[in-house]
């Protein structure tokens, strides 16, 4: 369940109160430690005694390394099966606190409070939990839901413009995915701001919503969640390898302009829809200069996306704007000439 909490936090309020947990442990960065955390205690009411877990911000610390150090903490601290973790964070947090606490003694249970507009508009939502693995993006994971999420939009007011526009572009998938009216109302947005943002947050978590009740275990559904995100995730692998991270939603925004270009291709979407696509994605989102990466280290992490399957990479792919398609195999030939095409668009810019 989904719930929008109000200034008092009341409805976090009664659900602690509830429930019958031993102990409480927060899993904060030291951004939202500083941020949000003082909000979050300041408005909690419980007799429980809590512990404050907290990690370095960024995906860099997404991995196994900074999960065991999680596990030994709620070891030593004698957190048993009765605990309750509260994941206080954006995406790295929600992935990463759920996988701990879905796996520690086999799971325990834990919510949700995302405070980045990604992680209100996507990653806390659906159940999926994950770290990343050597270069691959949330190879490591499970399906597991949250007790619940409680979102307070105001946390957005603590975030740079550039974690806002990040989020914006998962908010532009699900309504290229799924929802016209979506996609059209956010593309009148003039200036990216929590003002203006704000009023669209609940038709994206719809969206979310609607596809993971269809199909929980991404057997065929919930694979469009992915459209942008092959070939964006890949981009996004290579930057965290060359020690010069960039943040996730900037390189959906360009997974999604080249697997827009990669739809008209493939006769899939029409050539209007591609150039309107990319128009208006390019309104937001600067250009990702790719040209460090090769063609072939592209692939090489496009052949291990984990959508695979017999070694053939499996795109969702839009067949208008409001409907997508999954499980489409691209020719090598056109994801090589989608690369080039990206990497001209700074020409044309």
């Amino acid at each position: 369940m989904i719930t929008l909490l109000n200034d008092n936090f009341s409805q976090l309020n009664d659900f602690l109160h509830g429930k019958s947990f031993s102990k409480i442990f927060i899993l904060v960065d030291e951004n939202t430690h500083e941020y949000c955390l003082p909000v979050l205690l300041g408005n909690m009411e419980t007799d429980l005694g809590f512990e404050i877990l907290e990690i370095e911000a960024g995906e860099e610390m997404k991995n196994i390394q900074t999960v065991n150090q999680l596990w030994e903490i709620l070891t030593e601290m004698q957190a048993d099966r009765k605990a309750l973790i509260i994941n206080l964070g954006g995406g790295v947090i929600t992935d990463m606190g759920g996988f701990v606490a879905s796996t520690y003694k086999r799971g325990i249970q834990f919510i949700n409070i995302p405070t980045t507009l990604l992680a209100m508009c996507d990653a806390s939502i659906g159940g999926k939990t994950g770290i990343d693995l050597m270069n691959y993006k949330n190879m490591v994971g499970t399906f597991t839901f949250p007790e619940q999420i409680f979102i307070y939009p105001k946390f957005l007011e603590t975030l740079p413009f550039k974690e806002l526009r990040s989020g914006f572009a998962e908010m532009l998938k699900h309504g290229l995915i799924a929802d016209k009216n979506h996609w059209e109302n956010l593309i009148q947005i003039n200036k990216l701001d929590v003002e203006g943002i704000i009023p669209h947050i609940q038709a994206s978590i719809n969206v979310k919503q609607y596809v993971v009740e269809k199909d929980f275990h991404e057997k065929n559904l919930r694979k469009t969640l992915n459209f942008g995100h092959t070939i964006g995730h890949a981009i996004e692998s290579l930057f965290l390898n060359q020690g010069n991270p960039i943040l996730h939603g900037e390189a959906v925004a360009m997974g999604m302009i080249s697997e827009a270009h990669l739809a008209f291709l493939k006769g899939l979407l029409s050539e209007e829809d591609s150039r309107l696509i990319i128009e208006n994605i390019q309104k937001y989102y600067p250009y990702l200069d790719i040209s460090d990466f090769k063609d072939d280290d592209i692939f090489a992490l496009l052949i291990n996306d984990k959508k695979n399957t017999d070694q053939k990479i499996n795109f969702s792919l839009l067949s208008r704007i409001g409907f997508c398609e999954f499980d489409h195999q691209c020719d090598h030939k056109n994801i090589i000439k989608t690369l080039k095409f990206y990497r001209k668009l700074n020409d044309i810019d």
